[in-house]
């Protein structure tokens, strides 16, 4: 692999993190500024972003497998639970986290995937507890404990519906990255998330039809906001993500695409002015330290036993 490429390669993976940070941050913008509804957000977001998808599969990539993935029952009914019960979830719990509290807690909060799948690991017995694995659980605790009090035991420093749905943001992440890996091991990555995308939209709107809002209530730059949304915050950041693959390895991506949660963090706390206190940070950073450990730890470690998927 020439030096040339690589450097392609961190650019794309580096700006794909960024694009998903600042995604989450424009959403908020949207939800609180523009009262945009979260179900009709995530539902074209979905919609949209998974037709895109499959779009580049087709011009770029095998394109047999965007209807080979629904030719066996098995692989179908998997693609269709992990769409409604993995992207939708995570996609929903995670914008919801956005609306009630802020793009830079919601975004760390979904980060703690790892430490509940190393949970579930040791739980089911199938792999024993490492010095890594607590190490990790103990960033993500300590972190999580600065993120949501700023170092006070007598309140929270962001909304309860935000710290729900953030954690429940976590558990739908771990679900979906455990359930996509035989998928994953059948088909190209960009086939299972855009079907994954199409179905959770879709799913999502038979409760609230997309076509069921306002829009021309909204200004001009709430339609730019959108499309960033969809176009850099899913589309672009997914797809930069896979393509650094070609140049890079899992684990300097995976290293890279911790970029994110600080590009949410900067990006909420100085555009959006939302107040982020000293304790805050330093439950920031042990996060994002703990994302650092898994993408350089060991592959006996329970966390990194699991391949990443983006989801943004």
């Amino acid at each position: 692999m020439n030096s040339s490429s690589r450097k392609v390669g961190y650019l794309l993976v580096i700006t794909g993190a960024i694009f998903w940070g600042v995604g989450g941050t424009v959403a908020q913008k949207l939800f609180q500024q523009y009262a945009v509804n979260v179900n009709w957000l995530v539902t074209t977001r979905l919609l949209i972003a998974g037709m895109l998808l499959l779009s580049v599969q087709y011009f770029r990539k095998d394109r047999s497998q965007i209807l080979g993935v629904w030719k066996t029952k098995k692989t179908a009914i998997q693609l269709l639970i992990f769409g409604i019960l993995g992207m939708l979830a995570v996609q929903y719990t995670y914008m919801a986290s956005i609306k009630y509290g802020n793009a830079a807690v919601a975004t760390l909060l979904q980060y703690l995937a790892p430490v509940m799948i190393i949970i579930y690991y040791i739980l089911r017995k199938q792999t024993a507890l490492t010095r890594q694995d607590t190490m990790t659980v103990f960033l993500a605790l300590l972190g999580s404990f600065f993120l949501l009090t700023n170092g006070s035991f007598s309140q929270l420093s962001v909304p309860p519906l935000a710290v729900i749905w953030g954690i429940l943001s976590g558990v739908a992440l771990a679900f979906y990255t455990l359930y996509a890996v035989p998928l994953l091991k059948k088909f190209d990555t960009l086939v299972i998330v855009g079907w994954a995308m199409i179905i959770g939209g879709l799913a999502l709107s038979m409760i609230h039809p997309p076509w069921k809002i306002e829009l021309g209530t909204l200004p001009v730059e709430a339609y730019l906001y959108f499309l960033f949304v969809i176009i850099f915050g899913t589309m672009f950041a997914f797809w930069f993500y896979i393509e650094s693959l070609q140049s890079l390895s899992p684990k300097e991506t995976s290293l890279l695409s911790s970029v994110e949660p600080l590009a949410a963090v900067i990006t909420t706390v100085i555009w959006l002015k939302e107040p982020f206190g000293s304790l805050q940070w330093i439950g920031a950073f042990s996060i994002i330290g703990m994302i650092l450990l898994l993408a350089l730890g060991k592959k006996n470690s329970a966390a990194v036993e699991v391949e990443e998927v983006k989801v943004g």
